[in-house]
């Protein structure tokens, strides 16, 4: 079982401890808030599973960008409602494989996966 230490101080200041280095946790300039480390999860996950899938394919893009817009529901608890993810990939003349791989990878990432079990999902690609 994989694990990560989290330490808190003073409040709602803390680090999350990686084999090296640390993230800030907070809502300070400069931190992350929960949130944010559930997207930042999500959009990394999706897109580590994403590049493995174009490396058995031998696709090649450029880069990536991924926007990710999420709502949560009012009632208690507050879990996501809807999460958007807007996906820019640069460098590709492959655009129907292309497609067929993010789809693909939507299938197999974990992340996205489990938080499918609480929250509708939608994402749209566009190539730059």
């Amino acid at each position: 079982m994989a694990s990560r230490t989290i330490r808190f101080e003073n409040g709602f200041n803390g680090e999350l401890l990686l084999d090296e280095g640390s993230v800030k946790i907070g809502r300070a300039p400069g931190e992350a808030a929960p949130y944010d480390m559930l997207y930042g999860a999500l959009a990394s996950c999706l897109y580590a599973t994403f590049l493995g899938i174009l490396e058995k394919k031998r696709i090649e893009i450029e880069g990536t960008e991924i926007v990710v817009e999420g709502e949560k529901r009012t009632e208690v608890p507050t879990t996501l409602k809807t999460v958007h993810l807007t996906v820019t990939i640069r460098g590709t003349d492959k655009e129907d494989a292309v497609r067929k791989s993010f789809d693909l990878a939507t299938k197999y990432c974990s992340v996205y996966q489990t938080i499918s079990h609480v929250a509708e999902m939608s994402y749209e690609l566009h190539f730059a």
